[in-house]
């Protein structure tokens, strides 16, 4: 039940990119929200968007915004391997969080950050946007309340042209550092971990091919791989990003299925319902190519601009945490103990395919170092 006296939220964005846009759009639409900072390091950049959201206070310096006294809540959309920081930064104040997945890029910062969050006690939900499209809560109602009975194999297959890992190779120093499953298989395997919940992952076996990218970038194709559970369940997973850059998926296409012992559900998320032709470059997705002129709309994952606004579940995903911020609402947002989980299991698949081996789970920060 909602709080009857909602609080009045002042908000910290910290990173101005693509997503710390979107977020703050949508925060400047709430009616709870009073104050909104951002930090951005590039003043270009800074400038653009407090201009486009109305921001209070801009600046180049997160440790500057985060100790202003306006600041309640806090957004940490920064490039994934700049979170640590601002994360920990923001729970020596104890402020609520939300943060763009993965809560760190390595193991061991991921564990650090998630221990401090526990050891605080802050509210803190990681950006798993999925979660919020309406197609995968049907889903999930429908494993919750037993309607598949016990379910024993959970399969996922994720296609993505290969936009997103060019641009993340280009925006690293070291290579070996990205790979598919860590950085966009991630959300399928949340969706896939999400209806086994009460499962526990024992072993996975994973392989890597890096035909295409390898020569690029040093960067991995695709991974397949297999999780086990205890009690002998299954989830398989495959994704690849390395597909040509002209496959009309702006970002993510995505075949699952769901099979339990008294029941099957089976969800097509590939986006060829609504397929786009045209002539003209358009700005279709992550990161819009002048070669694609056909697009599978719908398949950028934050949603669709309309109107002027933004549409879809990163919208909706905003909105919530803004109420479960402002009014005490339960929501469905990914916690920081489940961000945790799914970047061990990403870098065991990625471990797996380097040994060319099983391993056990779970795998600790000393496993990646041997």
């Amino acid at each position: 039940m909602a709080k009857k006296n909602p609080k009045r939220i002042g908000l910290a964005i910290i990173g101005a990119g693509r997503v710390g846009l979107f977020r703050g759009e949508v925060a400047a639409r709430h009616p709870m929200v009073d104050f909104i900072g951002i930090a951005e390091i590039k003043p270009e950049r800074a400038k653009l968007v407090g201009g486009k959201i109305a921001a209070d206070f801009v600046t180049a310096d997160y440790r500057e915004l985060l100790a202003r006294p306006e600041v309640t809540a806090v957004v940490v959309a920064t490039d994934e391997h700049l979170h640590v920081a601002p994360v920990l930064a923001a729970v020596e104040r104890g402020l609520p969080m939300f943060i763009e997945k993965p809560l760190a890029t390595e193991l061991a910062d991921s564990e650090r950050v998630f221990n401090a969050i526990a050891k605080s006690g802050v509210d803190a939900v990681v950006g798993y946007t999925q979660r919020f499209r309406r197609r995968w809560l049907a889903a999930k109602e429908k494993v919750r309340t037993g309607q598949l009975g016990d379910v024993t194999l959970v399969t996922s297959r994720a296609f993505m042209n290969r936009l997103v890992a060019l641009d993340n190779y280009q925006r690293t120093d070291d290579p070996t550092r990205i790979s598919p499953m860590v950085i966009s298989g991630t959300h399928a395997l949340d969706i896939g971990m999400w209806m086994m919940e009460a499962k526990r992952p024992v072993e996975v076996y994973a392989r890597s091919v890096d035909k295409a990218l390898g020569p690029l970038c040093r960067g991995t194709d695709a991974t397949a791989g297999l999780i086990t559970f205890e009690d002998g369940s299954m989830y398989h997973a495959s994704i690849s990003w390395a597909l040509p850059v002209i496959w009309p998926g702006a970002v993510y296409s995505l075949d699952v299925g769901i099979v339990g012992t008294e029941g099957v559900l089976t969800i097509d998320d590939t986006h060829r319902d609504i397929v786009l032709a045209t002539t003209l470059a358009q700005s279709e997705g992550y990161a819009p190519d002048a070669n694609r002129r056909v697009d599978f709309l719908g398949s950028y994952p934050p949603g669709d601009i309309a109107f002027g606004e933004l549409r879809g579940p990163m919208r909706e995903e905003t909105e919530q945490w803004l109420n479960r911020v402002s009014m005490g609402l339960p929501t469905q947002h990914a916690t920081a103990a489940e961000a945790h989980n799914r970047l061990m299991l990403t870098k065991a698949f990625d471990l797996s395919a380097r040994r060319r081996k099983p391993v056990a789970l779970p795998i600790t920060p000393e496993d990646e170092a041997v």
